[in-house]
């Protein structure tokens, strides 16, 4: 009973991020990656909201997608607040479950492994080996975060295979919005975890809070992307077109996918 409760005192996680400790707070560990934490919980119901229609349409297992957004944001919280191990295998393996979630139900069928025929065996599948690797997340912690970004790269390459023959205008600004949000976020994630003595030496420790921000950012338009491309592949009769929120003529806010036809042309087996 001791080891649990141990892994739920503060600072028993061997990571520590490169802001300042207990600066503003004595009950928080670490003040601004705590409350960039809350990012999360303002864009998740947004996106929730944005998606519906397409979700409704499509199947709304895609709202898993960022009710557990909302749960990665909480349990970001929780582990900058107290640098605790519980806190941090908390965060670290609701990112690993929003990933699975977004495998599960996007994954372009054409690249489905051969011996899988449908969508249902797939998802299995996918959550079989994430129930897996929760269990083997706990051997070496450390390793989690890069197993994770590894993922990211992996996405970013399907993303990439499925936009070659993209020709819609909004869909490829989309793609390289998502890239350069992502991109960015990585560099603030690298720079905080290997280049701290040089920012805290400008005095600037914000960089792993700044990655919040921006990697809630990249994923709602790396999402909205995948959904549309998604949509295009799988409710082709609803025409699904991309739109942002809440000013379409600038290209600016939330992207979302807007069905203009709701009739089902195609001839149902």
């Amino acid at each position: 009973a001791a080891g649990i409760t141990d892994g739920f005192a503060y600072e028993s996680s061997e990571i520590d991020w490169c802001e300042d400790n207990y600066k503003h707070s004595e009950h928080v560990v670490e003040y601004f990656n705590t409350m960039s934490s809350f990012f999360f919980f303002i864009i998740s119901p947004i996106m929730l909201y944005l998606l519906h229609p397409y979700a409704k349409e499509r199947s709304l297992a895609i709202h898993l997608v960022w009710i557990m957004m909302i749960f990665v944001g909480l349990f970001s919280a929780y582990f900058h607040m107290t640098l605790s191990f519980v806190g941090q295998m908390l965060d670290e393996l609701s990112i690993l479950w929003v990933l699975a979630i977004g495998y599960a139900v996007w994954f372009p069928r054409k690249l489905f492994p051969s011996f899988i025929k449908d969508r249902s065996t797939f998802s299995k599948l996918v959550l079989l080996i994430t129930a897996v690797t929760t269990v083997s997340s706990f051997v070496k912690p450390t390793a989690n975060a890069y197993a994770l970004n590894c993922f990211g790269l992996h996405l970013l390459y399907i993303l990439a295979l499925e936009m070659r023959c993209c020709t819609d205008q909004k869909a490829l600004g989309l793609a390289k919005l998502s890239v350069a949000l992502w991109v960015l976020a990585i560099v603030c994630w690298i720079s905080d975890r290997f280049g701290c003595s040089f920012w805290q030496r400008l005095n600037f420790c914000y960089l792993h809070g700044i990655w919040h921000i921006l990697i809630v950012m990249a994923v709602a338009y790396g999402s909205t992307l995948i959904a549309y491309l998604d949509a295009n592949n799988e409710i082709p009769y609803s025409l699904p077109g991309l739109q942002y929120w809440p000013c379409d003529k600038w290209a600016v806010g939330f992207p979302h996918i807007v069905l203009k036809s709701m009739t089902k042309t195609q001839k149902r087996c």
